[in-house]
């Protein structure tokens, strides 16, 4: 395992949540040409929806509220409130650029099946009975 693979997962397993230097890399150029303050970071969550029954959502946050986990990475500031930490606790963002455009990627352990587009998901406690379907509706 090289150093930036257990530099990841010690991240992980401390924060809840890790960043890639490619993701706050990445996150840092948005924070900078939106012209946001230093006290801004990224909130993530998960909300219902999507054909996997949640889905995953992200935003810059500057104003965390007093049950929030935060976090600082790679000088960026992860805001996750507990129950979508309950979701997607151990999870990875990265930063992926390929033929088709760039996106953020999240690597969620506990996701037992995704959706074709990547933004849905389920996990063991999920609350839903249906059945996912074979592809996303965009």
């Amino acid at each position: 395992m090289t150093t930036a693979m257990l530099d990841d997962v010690s991240t992980a397993l401390t924060t809840g949540i890790s960043l890639t230097p490619a993701a706050a890399g990445k996150l840092g150029e948005i924070i900078h040409q939106k012209g946001l303050a230093s006290s801004y970071g990224l909130r993530v969550f998960v909300q219902g929806g999507g054909c996997g029954g949640m889905q995953y959502g992200m935003t810059f946050d500057d104003s965390p509220r007093e049950d929030d986990e935060v976090y600082e990475q790679h000088g960026l500031k992860v805001i996750i409130d507990p129950i979508s930490l309950f979701y997607i606790n151990g999870a990875r963002i990265d930063w992926v650029d390929s033929l088709m455009g760039g996106g953020f990627n999240i690597e969620n352990p506990n996701a037992t099946s995704s959706c074709g587009c990547g933004s849905s998901f389920r996990t063991s406690h999920s609350h839903t009975g249906q059945e996912m379907p074979s592809s996303c509706a965009n």
